[in-house]
């Protein structure tokens, strides 16, 4: 009997949520091209590479995206934009209320990190293909 493989979808509409996203997507990696921030649109894309924690052990690779919707800003620090091949772990995500506000902070190795300015969390996590037949972004 095959075990039945499903792709997870976490939505974060507070800081419990984003709590658990951070979690899912701690040790995570990613390319600088893996990132794209539509102004138009106000949303922010980070494609990863992650292991599926949520099935204890199972120490699967799965790639999934994280779409932050409603920011207003990005800023980077210590983060080549030129180098589009600079892979990144990504340690913890947090966040600041910053007066009416909220700041998410993306917190890498390396002392680099992205910070989003956004009106209200609204932040997904969904899972996209197993990596298990694809290649390692390191």
């Amino acid at each position: 009997m095959s075990e039945k493989k499903y792709h997870a979808k976490i939505i974060a509409n507070d800081q419990e949520g984003l709590r658990l996203i951070s979690a899912c997507m701690s040790g995570s990696k990613t390319k600088v091209s893996n990132m794209k921030y539509l102004p138009s649109n106000k949303i922010f894309l980070l494609s990863v590479e992650r292991s599926k924690i949520e099935n204890k052990n199972d120490g699967r690779k799965i790639n999934s995206i994280c779409r932050v919707d409603n920011v207003s800003k990005v800023k980077s620090k210590n983060i080549d934009q030129k180098n589009q091949d600079l892979t990144l772990e990504l340690l913890a995500i947090d966040y600041l209320k910053n007066k009416e506000n909220f700041e998410i902070n993306l917190i890498f190795k390396n002392n680099a990190h992205i910070a989003l300015s956004i009106e209200i969390i609204d932040i997904t996590l969904e899972d996209q293909t197993d990596t298990e037949k694809n290649e390692d972004i390191r």
